[in-house]
């Protein structure tokens, strides 16, 4: 077979051209250089966005790729696991890396929707109302435990994660760009908390699982953390201005038609199969592929392989799926679904052979065509 096409773009193809305004029409491959200009910069800037993430959390490989990843789809990103393994260390270690205003939330029950969206306050003196912006108004927003709160509440960011904006009184507020929901959630106590419904989890775009570090990566921890918060030096590396140009960069990859039947194929056969009773939604299909376009830009690529939707197939399809009651009393995950899925679905083409870049992530050799 022949390697993925490149992205009609890069490759000068473009049949339409604009007026800059000066009355100078662009050449066809004014934004083929452009977008290649931006690609370099993007390879340069993420690896190093992951290289400050790893500094502060350390021993979880994949976690920063996919991290990262999410930030340049403009996505959201749910973290689950047990207390004390970085949760929160990691959003804000993000936050940091890339210069953006956070705002925190610390999700409780008695928490009410106008804390986390803001409220118009009367002004006596003015005799007028006054918007008071609450912490969804900042760049990345962290939400601790947000399975703590009540449905009610966790409803107040459906709007905000699908729309980027937010309605208080019958008046639309835009939020910020980048704009980005970290939220956690512990799955061991399960006293005093409200699952978070589908139509919430399926506007994550991921989900990830920090774990546990090995032995050799916890006793560098416990040297980096014995008298200092590596957090407190943790400089930036780019800028919030800059992720959105990359994320622009990102939706100009090029997906081949074959790539995106392969997506609906994976997501389609999560419809299907006999230990789930609800499958993905169509939100899914374009998320991961939004998602893996982000791992082909972060390896300098302009257009996607199958290995980066395989990649990503677990973190942005498990938290989506309802399994059936046979299949949860037999021990199976969502996550050992999926990855069935995508062990039995058959690729489009051989195994595309392109040197990776620096950033690029590190995939075994495996044979496609399955």
């Amino acid at each position: 077979m022949h390697p993925e096409p490149v992205s009609p773009t890069l490759a000068g193809a473009r049949t339409e051209t604009e007026d800059r305004g000066d009355g100078a029409v662009p050449s066809a491959g004014d934004g083929a250089e452009a977008l290649a200009r931006d690609l370099d910069e993007l390879v340069t800037a993420t690896t190093r966005v992951r290289e400050a993430i790893d500094s502060v959390v350390s021993g979880r490989p994949g976690l920063a790729e996919t991290t990262v990843a999410v930030v340049l789809a403009e996505g959201h990103l749910l973290i689950e696991d047990v207390p004390g393994v970085g949760k929160t260390t990691l959003a804000k270690a993000l936050a940091r890396s890339i210069d953006c205003r956070v705002g925190r939330i610390q999700f409780t029950p008695d928490l009410l929707p106008s804390d986390l969206t803001g409220v118009n306050i009367f002004r006596t003196a003015t005799h007028d109302f006054e918007f008071r912006p609450g912490p969804v108004f900042n760049n990345v927003v962290i939400g601790d435990e947000i399975n703590r709160a009540s449905p009610k509440t966790q409803s107040a960011l459906l709007e905000c994660m699908e729309e980027g904006q937010t309605t208080i009184d019958g008046t639309t507020h835009t939020l910020p760009r980048p704009f980005l929901v970290v939220a956690t959630q512990n799955p061991v106590e399960m006293e005093g908390t409200y699952p978070l419904p589908e139509a919430q989890r399926d506007r994550f775009m991921a989900r990830l699982t920090v774990g546990y570090p090995d032995t050799d990566a916890e006793l560098q921890m416990l040297d980096r953390q014995e008298s200092a918060d590596p957090l407190a030096h943790l400089s930036p590396v780019t800028t919030g201005a800059d992720m959105v140009r990359y994320a622009d960069a990102v939706r100009a990859v090029y997906a081949a038609g074959a790539v995106k039947q392969y997506v609906l194929d994976l997501v389609g056969a999560t419809r299907q199969h006999e230990g789930v009773r609800l499958g993905a939604s169509p939100r899914a299909s374009l998320q991961l592929l939004r998602a893996a376009k982000a791992a082909a830009a972060m390896a300098g690529r302009e257009h996607v392989l199958p290995d980066d939707v395989q990649d990503l197939a677990v973190p942005v399809l498990a938290h989506r799926l309802i399994l059936s009651t046979e299949s949860r009393l037999g021990g199976v995950t969502p996550e050992d679904v999926v990855a069935e899925i995508v062990q039995r679905t058959a690729v489009p083409g051989a195994r595309v052979s392109v040197a990776p870049s620096a950033g690029s992530f590190a995939r075994p050799a495996r044979e496609h065509g399955r």
